[in-house]
């Protein structure tokens, strides 16, 4: 969607295929079917000056258009790989509607050698290799920041073994003025893969710092100020707290893990950044069992929680891999009864984590209704600017669990509450 609205906005003719018809009707209606920052003004603006419309008919969109880009869906397969059963469909729609030269993109994210796999299907279609190229050209999209990063990119990767092809797709991008990296089809692949598997490792490396400042006098907030502010090591993605999540890092991690067992390059390094992420919640949750739990078959059998934040991130309704999901699981088998509250995702979330045991509150002061304690799960801008007094009136017992390190302890406890941070010990409200 962003990708197709960017490329539009930049004066080119795109042409957005989708095999559900009530999506291509709804987005030819103008209505966007997620949420995020700007993209439901470029999507008007784009089918009003007639660059962008969508379709359910693949041979209508190849027959007209020079380069075919794939978006599809890669998810993880039941060994571990990666499902390419979406990236075969549409290459081989695409094979059966080819009527000259086209060039053929790989967006989704893939592992390496799905370039080689998507000339094969092409070919075995019936199609020439002269009447097609493959390239890759993997997406660095941040939900909820992403037409911000299509428009302002570090840089653009572009992997092909024909440099008529890779040229052609760097035109595509030259107004944005980013720098381009061409190189060839396999180094493209892992590219992408590698950089997602780094940022994962980062999360982890500072989340396991936290675990050691939590046992002693140490600041999480400081350490990472002191740590980020070598250039060498950079602040970004050293936010301590529930460990990522979402549709890529887990997913990208696994599918990395899995193709270096397949090739006998085994990276032991992301088994353990894996177990680690694996680790947060359930160390979260025995923090607030052992504050909150009593002796009871059930340790938070009739405690009230309230969860504010649902999305995996903020800016997003997205729910792939969302923390709230396992905290709310585990909350809930402990006995909990819970009061959520998210901005823009609690359709998704209602469908995902269910009713039982949980009520959807409309504000984050509902949510606190009766609650002993509040868990943060998703940093939203507007939990920052909450009315703490109001908050804590709402309580039975005026406590914080804060999986994201929202407030700074100071906040917190001169409006009464105690706090439970990420890499902090525990806080007391002051007298």
């Amino acid at each position: 969607m962003v990708t197709g609205a960017i490329f539009a906005d930049l004066g080119n003719d795109v042409i957005g295929v989708d095999i559900d018809r009530s999506r291509v009707d709804s987005l030819n209606a103008g209505d966007c079917p997620i949420h995020e920052p700007r993209l439901p003004e470029l999507l008007k603006r784009n089918l009003k000056e007639g660059r962008l419309t969508f379709a359910t008919s693949i041979p209508e969109a190849v027959s007209t258009s020079e380069i075919i880009f794939i978006c599809v869906g890669t998810p993880p397969a039941e060994d571990g790989g990666t499902d390419l059963s979406q990236v075969e469909t549409a290459a081989t729609g695409i094979a059966h509607a080819v009527n000259g030269y086209k060039i053929i993109v790989n967006k989704s994210t893939v592992p390496v050698g799905t370039g080689d796999f998507v000339r094969d299907v092409i070919e075995k279609n019936g199609v020439a290799a002269k009447d097609f190229d493959v390239v890759c050209n993997p997406e660095f999209l941040r939900e909820g920041q992403a037409v911000r990063d299509t428009l302002q990119p570090d840089r653009i990767v572009i992997g092909s073994s024909s440099e008529t092809a890779a040229k052609t797709v760097e035109l595509l991008y030259q107004a944005l003025g980013a720098p381009c990296i061409i190189t060839d089809t396999q180094s493209a692949e892992l590219i992408k893969y590698a950089s997602n598997a780094f940022l994962a490792t980062k999360i982890t490396f500072i989340n396991a710092v936290a675990n050691l400042c939590e046992q002693t006098q140490a600041d999480i907030r400081e350490v990472v100020k002191g740590v980020g502010a070598d250039s060498r090591i950079g602040p970004a993605f050293l936010g301590a707290g529930l460990g990522y999540g979402g549709s890529c890092f887990p997913k990208d991690v696994d599918a990395l893990l899995h193709a270096s067992r397949r090739l006998g390059a085994e990276m032991p390094i992301l088994e353990a950044v894996r177990a680690e992420n694996d680790s947060r919640v359930p160390r979260f949750i025995q923090r607030i069992i052992g504050r909150l739990g009593t002796k009871n078959r059930l340790p938070l059998e009739g405690t009230t929680i309230g969860v504010l934040g649902l999305s995996f991130k903020p800016d997003t309704d997205d729910m792939r891999e969302a923390k709230s999901i396992e905290i709310c699981h585990a909350l809930r088998e402990t006995g909990a009864r819970l009061r959520a509250y998210d901005p823009i995702a609690t359709t998704n979330a209602r469908r995902i984590i269910g009713d039982d045991g949980i009520e959807y509150c409309q504000n984050p002061y509902e949510a606190a209704k009766g609650a002993s304690g509040i868990v943060i799960v998703t940093e939203w801008r507007e939990f920052i600017q909450l009315n703490l007094n109001r908050l804590k009136s709402e309580m039975v017992e005026p406590i914080i669990f804060d999986g994201r390190n929202v407030y700074s302890s100071e906040q917190v406890t001169d409006a009464g509450f105690e706090y439970f941070s990420i890499g902090k010990i525990p806080s007391k409200p002051k007298p």
